[in-house]
C-alpha cells in the first residue's frame, strides 16, 4: 500500500505532450505504478460522476447540498459586497445554484465556473439559466490558472468568494493539499473568502460501499481513466483485464482507488513511445480521498495563512463547510 510519498493526483497539465511526460512517468515506473486522478475527469467521467452523486451509498453530495440549503442566507450575510463567485471544479453546479440564488437576492451576482470539462460547463449553464440577476461566465482551465484569469478580469471593488466544494481537496496528500491552500491564497485578495468543502472522518464499513457502489458506476468511472489514456496516446489498455479495487488505509485516513491487472499483460501507449509490464495482481493507483476531523480543517487552513470565520457540519453525513479569509 503505498504512502503519502506517491501521489496519484499531481497537476496534470493541459497539453499532450505534458500529459505524455505524466505518464512516462507514473506509468513507467518500477515500483506502485499511478494515473493522475485529473485524468479521470473527461466528459464521461463527469457524466459518470453525476451519476455517483445519486447513488444511495455516496453521501457526500447530499450533505454538501443539505449544508448549502440550509446556510446560504447565513453565508450571504457574511459577505463583503459587491461580490463575485468562483468555483474550481464546478461540475455541473447543482448544490451551487441555491447559494448563488442567495446572493443574487442582495445583487445581481457574476459566476465565474473553473471546469476542465465542456460536458460539465454546458450542464453548469443549464443548471443556472433560471437564476434572476446571476451572470454565468465558462473558464475551461485549470484551478489556478482558472483563479488567475478570474481574479485578473474581476472589478477593482468586488471582492471574490471562492468555492472548493465536495472534498476535492481530500484527493491532494496532505502536504499536497497544504501547498494548494497556499498558493490559493497567493492568488486571493483582502476582503476575499474561501469555502472549503471536507469529507470528515467516519468508519470504514461506512465509507467503502460510496467509493465501490453495488451497481458499478464507480468503477466504470474509475476504468474510464484507462479509455481516456487509450484515446489520447493511442494505446491498447483492454479495460476487461483490470478490476476496480478500494482500500481504506487507517494510517492516513484515506480511501485509496486502484485498478487491478487481472492477468500478465502488455500494454502499449504509441504516442508516448512507452511499453508498460503489468503482472497478474498489479495496481495502478488513481485516486486518494483522504478524510479530515473538523478541527483538522481549521488547523490547516491555519497552515496555509487563513483565518477560519465559520463552520457548518451535517448532521446526517460526517461532511463540512469551513469559511476562511486569506
Amino acid at each position: 500500500m503505498p504512502t503519502s510519498a506517491v501521489s496519484p493526483v499531481s497537476p496534470a497539465s493541459s497539453t499532450l505532450a505534458d500529459m505524455m511526460r505524466d505518464v512516462r512517468a507514473s506509468l513507467g515506473r518500477n515500483h506502485q505504478k499511478t494515473l493522475s486522478s485529473t485524468y479521470l475527469w473527461d466528459d464521461l467521467g463527469s457524466a459518470l460522476f453525476e451519476a455517483i452523486t445519486l447513488l444511495p451509498e455516496y453521501g457526500l453530495t447530499r450533505a454538501g447540498e443539505r449544508l448549502v440549503t440550509a446556510h446560504s442566507d447565513e453565508l450571504a450575510a457574511l459577505m463583503t459586497m459587491p461580490i463575485a463567485v468562483a468555483e474550481l471544479g464546478s461540475g455541473t453546479a447543482h448544490n451551487t445554484r441555491v447559494l448563488l440564488s442567495a446572493l443574487c437576492r442582495h445583487q445581481p451576482t457574476s459566476y465565474y465556473a473553473i471546469e476542465v470539462s465542456r460536458w460539465a460547463l454546458e450542464r453548469c449553464r443549464a443548471e443556472l439559466a433560471a437564476i434572476d440577476g446571476l451572470t454565468v461566465h465558462e473558464v475551461p482551465r485549470s484551478y489556478l490558472d482558472g483563479l488567475d484569469a478570474v481574479v485578473r478580469r474581476l472589478p477593482a471593488d468586488h471582492r471574490l468568494l471562492l468555492l472548493f466544494l465536495g472534498s476535492t481537496i481530500g484527493n491532494f496528500d496532505r502536504p499536497a493539499a497544504d501547498a494548494f491552500l497556499r498558493e490559493l491564497r497567493a492568488l486571493l485578495r483582502p476582503g476575499d473568502a474561501l469555502l472549503l468543502g471536507t469529507d470528515l472522518q467516519q468508519s470504514e464499513e461506512a465509507l467503502l460501499p460510496a467509493y465501490d457502489d453495488a451497481r458499478g458506476i464507480t468503477a466504470a468511472f474509475n476504468l474510464n481513466i484507462l479509455a481516456r489514456v487509450n484515446r489520447e496516446l493511442d494505446g491498447d489498455f483492454d479495460l476487461r483485464q483490470f478490476a476496480h479495487r478500494v482500500l481504506y488505509n487507517p494510517r492516513h485516513r484515506r480511501v485509496e482507488l486502484y485498478l487491478e491487472s487481472q492477468q500478465q499483460q502488455r500494454v502499449r501507449l504509441r504516442k508516448a513511445a512507452l511499453d508498460v509490464e503489468l503482472g497478474a495482481g498489479e495496481t495502478i493507483l488513481t485516486e486518494y480521498s483522504h478524510k479530515f476531523d473538523a478541527s483538522e480543517v481549521a488547523t490547516m487552513a491555519e497552515r496555509a495563512g487563513y483565518r477560519c470565520v465559520a463552520q457548518w457540519q451535517d448532521t446526517v453525513w460526517p461532511f463540512a463547510h469551513t469559511l476562511m479569509h486569506p
